[in-house]
């Protein structure tokens, strides 16, 4: 048996993605926070001399602090699209509240009876601040930067989820394969990171302002230097840039297989699978991975290079179920296995169309499924007993989610709740195993590799096969976990990378081994 790998073993073998995405993650976090100094300081000295703007100015950033950061990042794809750009405004506006509000405080809050000392010496309203006001109100501002850095420290790591890169890559990955391990090499160096800028401008903080004011210009210089760190990685990556789930980054059957296999060595960004198919289209990807059923390759005009080395296995999927739950209700076994041979490929495609890009609601397209094949049944009204289904976060998982509730609710007394977009494999599978669900739609390939993941020999051995596939994957479970693989649905719904048609084209790139050979000699 395999020892398990410590987070030792894994920070040494990703050492270098490491240190690249903490140098992306301080980069990120002082560009926005060096913005949010330009804007906020100067918003906050006006609102001290009109003082009427400063609920409006106050009440503005104090909305954007309360609106949460995922959806703040959401609401910028439409406007930015992808990358840097959405997550820098983003973590900008975040940034400003506390910057604001202390710039005003600190201004406020210097003594009346040293401002009427300079207003007396004949000092001018410019004089008054730069020389009186700003120096002696320069801890608070401090305070309020050092607040906005330690958030968009946090609220940073969220950035992979729009491709922009940062320690939130190794949180992602961790959270979408349960490895705590991945989790950890992400978190820990983030809570670093904030612990130190805030311990080092606590120790600016409490300088003496008043006598120091000409080497404040380092302030701003130590900032750009900061934010600068962003551009580092990118100067010495491939040109060519591929997009990948979490859970891609992370499996053998993923990025993984394409660097030892094929020697792939390619830029890469963590992206969240809803907005990755739309990046490839606009150009601001090269390469994506993706499930070659999914609807969107037909949408966004992409295609499938070929796996000519073999390291995505069959991918057929079918319905798992715990043996506890068919010996409770043996009925839904036969049900089920109805559907099997009902969708092939392209029927799963053009579903998957449906969910994906055309937005339809995934009950709507099921149901339209089990009409035109005449498997649909009214509801029976279930006083039997509930069967709760699950689904990852994939279009496919919501559409089968939902044709087996229908399928159970109409040919049984069996009532069904369903557990859907529950994220990576492994939650899921985790779910399923501690009784907290029933059953969900699963692949014979994530099956072998993820779940079990035997010897390499053995992999090799059965990986051409799927029959053989299927077969050792269901003695497997029923002996390891209690599961039992029904029928196989009928369609392939393997691990695929993709580029836009033209530029396949264009450059006579067909396969996996012709891109490995473009992008490693550019």
């Amino acid at each position: 048996m395999e020892e398990k790998e410590t987070l030792l073993d894994f920070i040494q073998q990703q050492s270098g993605k490491l240190v690249e995405q903490t140098i992306t993650h301080t980069g990120l976090t002082f560009i926005s926070v060096l913005i949010a100094v330009a804007i906020g300081v100067p918003l906050g000295i006006l609102i001290t001399r009109k003082k009427k703007l400063s609920s409006i100015v106050l009440g503005f950033a104090g909305v954007m602090q309360t609106i949460p950061s995922i959806a703040l990042l959401g609401f910028m794809i439409p406007l930015l699209g992808i990358g840097a750009k959405p997550a820098i405004v983003a973590l900008f506006l975040y940034a400003l509240l506390p910057i604001i509000r202390n710039t005003y405080t600190g201004i406020i809050g210097v003594d009346p009876t040293v401002t009427e000392a300079a207003t007396g010496m004949g000092m001018s309203n410019r004089q008054l601040l730069y020389k009186v006001q700003l120096p002696l109100a320069m801890p608070v501002i401090l305070a309020g930067i050092r607040t906005a850095t330690v958030i968009n420290v946090g609220v940073a790591t969220l950035a992979a989820y729009i491709a922009a890169g940062g320690l939130g890559e190794f949180i992602f990955g961790g959270i979408a394969l349960n490895n705590t391990t991945m989790m950890l090499a992400g978190a820990i160096p983030a809570a670093l990171l904030a612990i130190l800028f805030d311990w080092l401008l606590s120790r600016l903080q409490h300088l003496n302002f008043s006598k120091l004011r000409r080497r404040l210009y380092i302030l701003p210089l130590i900032l750009v230097l900061l934010s600068s760190f962003y551009l580092l990685p990118e100067a010495y990556e491939s040109k060519v840039k591929a997009g990948f789930t979490p859970e891609f980054m992370g499996r053998q059957d993923g990025y993984l297989g394409l660097k030892s296999v094929y020697g792939l060595n390619i830029r890469t960004v963590v992206i969240n699978d809803m907005i990755m198919y739309k990046a490839i289209y606009e150009k601001k990807l090269d390469v994506i991975s993706g499930s070659s059923t999914d609807g969107r390759v037909k949408a966004f005009d992409l295609a499938v290079l070929k796996d000519d080395k073999h390291i995505f296995p069959p991918y057929y999927a079918a319905p798992i179920v715990r043996e506890a739950t068919l010996e409770q209700y043996p009925e839904i076994e036969a049900v089920l296995n109805s559907l099997s041979g009902t969708i092939n490929d392209s029927v799963m495609t053009e579903l998957n169309y449906r969910v994906d890009y055309l937005k339809q609601d995934p009950a709507r397209v099921a149901k339209d499924f089990l009409v035109a094949n005449n498997l649909w049944k009214a509801p029976r009204g279930g006083n039997k007993g509930t069967i709760r289904i699950g689904s990852k976060i994939f279009g496919d998982g919501y559409i089968l989610a939902n044709i087996y509730k229908m399928l159970i609710e109409g040919n049984t007394d069996l009532s069904v709740v369903t557990k859907t977009g529950l994220g990576g494999t492994k939650i899921v599978f985790d779910a399923l195993v501690n009784n907290q669900l029933d059953m969900y739609p699963e692949y014979t390939g994530t099956g072998l590799l993820v779940l079990l993941t035997p010897p390499k020999q053995l992999v090799d051995s059965l990986i051409a096969n799927s029959q053989q596939v299927y077969d050792y994957v269901s003695g497997e479970f029923r002996t390891r976990f209690k599961i039992k693989w029904l029928k196989p649905i009928g369609f392939n719904n393997t691990y695929a990378l993709m580029m836009r048609k033209e530029d396949m084209k264009k450059l006579n790139i067909q396969d996996i081994s012709a891109l490995t050979n473009y992008v490693n000699h550019r």
